[in-house]
């Protein structure tokens, strides 16, 4: 699928995300009536031409409500040719001449990539600035539509809480969907 925002999809020349979120649910459907234990690995990009931190936001919000960690991600990078890479350069769509975002800075592809792997420790400081810089604190907090904690939380107090059995870590519900990734 690439992404799931619409705008960015578009832009990839790539099928709504629903055709993929289809296909997942018929690959799970004919591989349980096989008897068949399968997994998908899906295939998601971050800074591509069109994506802001807003999109980035909304794949990282899919990732969760599906309960899929990848664990790789592609960044883009111009491949000589493609429209991708004409957009990237001239920042318009050559289709359509429209302008077209294009995130440049290093520190913005690095907070892109992290929000779509926000449950890796070592993600989650520049997933939460992203988040902020996105206008999306109400995203950081410990409810159940919480991406990640207000802080680092220490493996400790994890466990803690777990032996306590009030400690409920962010996507730990696992799903069909979370298997596959």
């Amino acid at each position: 699928p690439e992404h799931v925002s619409e705008r960015v999809l578009k832009l990839m020349g790539k099928p709504s995300h629903e055709l993929y979120d289809a296909f997942c649910r018929r690959y799970e459907k004919f591989s349980a009536a096989e008897g068949k234990t399968q997994f998908i690995v899906p295939y998601f990009m971050s800074s591509h031409p069109g994506s802001d931190l807003n999109a980035a936001v909304e794949l990282a919000l899919y990732l969760k409500r599906t309960g899929q960690r990848p664990e790789q991600v592609q960044d883009f990078y111009p491949t000589p040719g493609t429209l991708s890479t004409c957009m990237y350069y001239t920042g318009t769509d050559p289709r359509t001449g429209e302008k077209v975002y294009v995130p440049r800075s290093a520190r913005e592809k690095a907070m892109q990539r992290a929000l779509m792997q926000y449950f890796k420790p070592a993600y989650a400081p520049l997933a939460r600035e992203a988040l902020k810089a996105a206008g999306r604190e109400d995203l950081i907090g410990f409810g159940k539509n919480a991406l990640l904690p207000p802080r680092e939380i220490s493996r400790n107090s994890q466990n803690a809480g777990r032996e306590r059995g009030n400690f409920n870590p962010r996507g730990s519900a696992s799903s069909k969907r979370g298997k596959h990734r």
